[in-house]
């Protein structure tokens, strides 16, 4: 099931470009973070990142110098990490799922940031969830995290068509066309809007 959502998600993109494809970044990553990160999800990065998807959705690389996934999880699980949560928040508690007392960030016991949108949706991998077999949680930037134990390449797919998986009225759906854009690689750099196949949408 897995390999057939991240077969809709290629439908849906197009012709992947595998601009920054480096097993030897991803080996770097995993063994500085301490994670094993989904298949799914290196192979869609490999693919496309960095890059904006649908004006929202920003992915990045670990073989790159801008746009870095490295630095983004170094970044944002700091910042994540200063966050003091009073007893009983947050609104859908990881802990519960992750069975830890502490909420921790960038660590293979906790969640670890791996893309996010302009929305304020912070979109985490927890390789602890779904009891051991890994999900993903999505801050919904309100304070409110919510389980999703898909692939990635589900959740993506679901995210594109316009399911609500980033939360109640999360939902981030625009008819036609996906449209991806190249971050810039350079300060100058302005790459163009592409857009995937027709999807009938």
């Amino acid at each position: 099931m897995k390999d057939d959502y991240l077969g809709r998600v290629w439908e849906m993109l197009g012709e992947p470009s595998w601009r920054y494809r480096n097993p030897e970044a991803w080996h770097k990553l995993e063994a500085d973070v301490g994670v094993r990160f989904p298949e799914d999800f290196k192979k869609i990065v490999d693919a496309y990142a960095p890059v904006l998807i649908n004006g929202h959705l920003s992915l990045s690389h670990p073989a790159t110098e801008r746009w870095n996934l490295a630095e983004r999880i170094r970044r944002r699980s700091r910042s994540w990490s200063e966050v003091e949560w009073d007893e009983g928040e947050p609104e859908g508690d990881p802990r519960v799922s992750l069975g830890t007392s502490d909420l921790l960030f960038g660590t293979a016991d906790g969640l670890v940031p791996i893309c996010g949108t302009d929305r304020g949706e912070e979109i985490f991998y927890a390789p602890r969830g779904a009891a051991g077999q890994g999900s993903f949680f999505v801050e919904n930037g309100e304070g409110e995290f919510f389980e999703y134990s898909h692939s990635f390449a589900q959740w993506l797919y679901l995210w594109l068509i316009g399911e609500e998986v980033t939360g109640p009225g999360g939902s981030a759906f625009y008819p036609g066309p996906v449209a991806l854009q190249d971050l810039p690689m350079t300060p100058d750099e302005r790459p163009e809007k592409r857009y995937g196949p027709p999807r009938g949408m």
